[in-house]
C-alpha cells in the first residue's frame, strides 16, 4: 500500500542523493498494489510513454461521494515508480478535483524534470493527461 502523497514528498525532501531518490521511487512502485493481468489491456494502455504503462481509473464504489480509484503498472521499474507517484497523488480525489490537479507540479516539486530524460518526462505528461481525461469523463457521468 502506498503512503499518502504528503509523506512521499516529505521523504523525498530528506533524501539528497539522487541514487537514493531513484531507489525510493522504485520502492514506491514495488509497494503499489498489483494490476490484474486482465487490466493490462489496450484500453488501459497509456500512449506517449517510452515504456509500457497501464492505468485503470475508476470510482471507489464504497466512498460516500464519488472518489477516484486508480491502479497502474509499467514494464519499467522506474516508470512503475512514477505511476505510483501519480496514483498516490490522484487516489481518493473527487473526479472534479482530479481533472484540475496538475500531476506535473509534483514531478517538478521533486525536481525530476532535471534528472530524467525528456522521454520519461513526456511519459509522465501522458499519464497526467490520461488521468485528467478519465476524471472528466467520470465527473460527467
Amino acid at each position: 500500500m502506498l503512503p499518502p502523497i504528503a509523506d512521499i514528498v516529505e521523504n523525498f525532501e530528506l533524501i539528497e542523493d539522487w541514487e537514493q531518490r531513484y531507489g525510493y521511487i522504485i520502492e514506491l512502485g514495488r509497494e503499489m498494489d498489483a494490476l490484474p493481468e486482465a487490466l493490462h489491456s489496450e484500453d488501459n494502455r497509456v500512449h506517449g510513454c517510452e515504456s509500457q504503462v497501464w492505468l485503470d481509473v475508476g470510482l471507489d464504489e464504497t466512498a460516500p461521494e464519488p472518489r477516484l480509484a486508480l491502479r497502474g503498472d509499467s514494464d519499467s521499474s522506474i516508470v512503475r515508480g512514477f505511476v505510483a507517484l501519480m496514483v498516490a497523488l490522484y487516489q481518493g480525489k473527487t473526479p472534479q478535483d482530479a481533472a484540475t490537479t496538475d500531476g506535473l507540479d509534483i514531478f517538478r516539486q521533486l525536481d525530476f524534470g532535471a534528472h530524467v530524460t525528456s522521454k520519461r518526462s513526456n511519459g509522465v505528461r501522458a499519464m497526467v493527461a490520461r488521468i485528467q481525461h478519465d476524471a472528466r469523463r467520470l465527473a460527467t457521468g
